[in-house]
């Protein structure tokens, strides 16, 4: 990053941003405020888990089958013991008080790359 907080286009070249589809939502079995979602990412990269504190923004019904804009290549971490291998990209308030989950704007299968 530049010190006028601007990247290269090589910087952003690096993300690997997708199209998913939410497959399944649970309750994180150890926070109430976090789901453990599935998303389908297409045949090439399958399925991959993530938690997400998603909970007071969307019902677990309203997330289901939902398309979505995921980053894949995140490095995988563990949030309260479960594996998170991507993220879902959202539009927040600074508060934290709005979560708006991005998505294509129109059909397109899962695993579509976003440019």
């Amino acid at each position: 990053m530049t010190s006028t907080g601007t990247i290269s286009y090589q910087d952003f070249a690096a993300l690997d941003i997708r199209v998913g589809r939410i497959a399944e939502v649970t309750v994180h079995p150890d926070a109430d405020r976090l789901y453990v979602v599935q998303v389908d990412l297409g045949p090439e990269l399958g399925r991959r888990q993530t938690v997400t504190s998603l909970v007071p923004h969307y019902s677990a019904e309203e997330l289901q089958d939902r398309p979505v804009v995921v980053l894949v290549n995140l490095a995988p971490a563990r949030m309260r013991g479960q594996r998170s291998e991507c993220m879902l990209l959202c539009a927040e308030t600074d508060d934290e008080s709005t979560s708006i989950l991005l998505a294509p704007a129109g059909e397109i299968a899962p695993g579509t790359k976003v440019v």
